[in-house]
């Protein structure tokens, strides 16, 4: 046991961190190795490895994943918007290597390889604009004469543009999304969020115009017989098969032909084998993160740390809800992980730095403690 009387990293860390918060983020971590285990194999096995190889790779990318999230979950705020700072400059330059390097897969550009370790720079990119793109928004708050809602805008144009080069339409309509309910919740005038809402309307229409790829998924979500939707055909009778209880572990039949039963469709998998209510259950996981997050962050005092805090909550649980509706054929499929549930070295690793901001920046601190940062704030400029 810890004792309060002892003043020690840990144990303040242990005190004043949201227990609850981080129990139902492991509790995720626990049903993603379960749910790895259901539907990793029979991939494995159709491209010739081992069967479990996704498995033991999926495992073995949870430990630096736990480790990066505990002790990010140390950092003070001033200290999470320099860490966030240096991992959005570093994003930014690997998305551009990746862009004159990288291996073109499936008409896209969005992996490279360093050290024999394939990296995909814009997962890591989103958490880390999001908290940049909050401490501006704070700034913006505080020093109204302050440029920084247009520094804002021009890191989003950035950051999109690299994002629409590769291409990747599914995260580029995450950060907008997320950008602008953080333009919201800053109190930015309505008119400034119908503009973004409008605008980001006419560029998935221009897209729908000029890239085939973009155009042939909303085809054939809006017409299945317009082309082939073969996952998702068998991802929704998985939902079918599996009914409220699920025909059992390891007796699922979708998973045997499903490419993508490991990532993007593991949610199917799961709901065949252990049903619906296992899906409630895990939706109820997510929700329960992201309101406890919100709730957490409307109660802070410092306004960095509430837009930060919030900005990270509404993109794990975007994320969430975009595979999920993926998964349910209730939006054109998307290549969007389930958050510590589908397999992927890059995606679990970023969202583990993500949560641990979540956790550090809604850690209860002293009022003493959070003045000290106000009066920092007020005499720089910047982080």
């Amino acid at each position: 046991m810890i004792s309060r009387e002892q003043r020690t990293p840990l144990s303040e860390w242990w005190w004043t961190v949201d227990r609850l918060l981080l129990a139902a983020i492991i509790a995720l971590m626990l049903a993603g190795i379960i749910l790895s285990l259901a539907a990793s194999p029979p991939v494995a096995t159709r491209i010739g490895l081992d069967p479990f190889h996704f498995f033991n790779r999926h495992v073995l990318f949870l430990v630096p994943s736990f480790i990066v999230l505990i002790g990010v979950s140390f950092l003070s705020p001033r200290q999470i918007r320099r860490s966030a700072l240096l991992v959005f400059a570093i994003s930014i330059v690997l998305i551009v290597a990746t862009l004159l390097i990288g291996p073109e897969v499936k008409g896209a550009k969005r992996w490279i390889t360093l050290l024999g370790i394939n990296i995909q720079a814009s997962e890591s990119a989103k958490p880390a604009f999001v908290v940049v793109a909050a401490w501006l928004f704070s700034e913006s708050a505080r020093k109204p004469e302050m440029p920084a809602t247009s520094m804002a805008v021009v890191l989003l144009l950035m950051l999109v543009s690299l994002l629409v080069l590769e291409p990747d339409f599914g995260q580029t309509m995450l950060i907008l999304m997320v950008w602008g309910s953080l333009f919201f919740i800053a109190g930015m005038r309505m008119v400034w969020v119908f503009g973004l809402a409008a605008t980001a309307s006419a560029g998935l229409f221009t897209a729908y115009l000029l890239v085939p790829h973009v155009a042939g998924r909303i085809k054939r979500f809006m017409d299945p017989a317009s082309g082939d939707t073969f996952q998702v055909d068998t991802a929704m009778e998985s939902f079918a098969n599996g009914g409220w209880f699920g025909l059992g572990p390891g007796e699922g039949i979708a998973k045997r032909s499903l490419p993508d039963s490991h990532t993007d469709f593991v949610f199917a998998v799961g709901a065949e084998e252990f049903g619906i209510l296992m899906c409630l259950a895990l939706l109820s996981l997510f929700a329960f993160i992201v309101i406890r997050s919100l709730s957490r962050a409307y109660a802070t005092e410092d306004l960095f740390s509430r837009f930060a805090a919030s900005g990270l909550a509404i993109l794990f649980g975007v994320q969430a809800a975009i595979n999920m509706a993926v998964n349910l054929h209730l939006i054109p499929a998307k290549g969007m992980t389930l958050p510590f549930i589908s397999y992927g070295g890059s995606s679990m690793i970023s969202l583990a730095y993500s949560v641990g901001m979540l956790l550090a920046l809604t850690r209860m601190r002293p009022r003493t403690e959070m003045d000290s940062i106000g009066d920092a704030n007020s005499i720089r400029s910047y982080a």
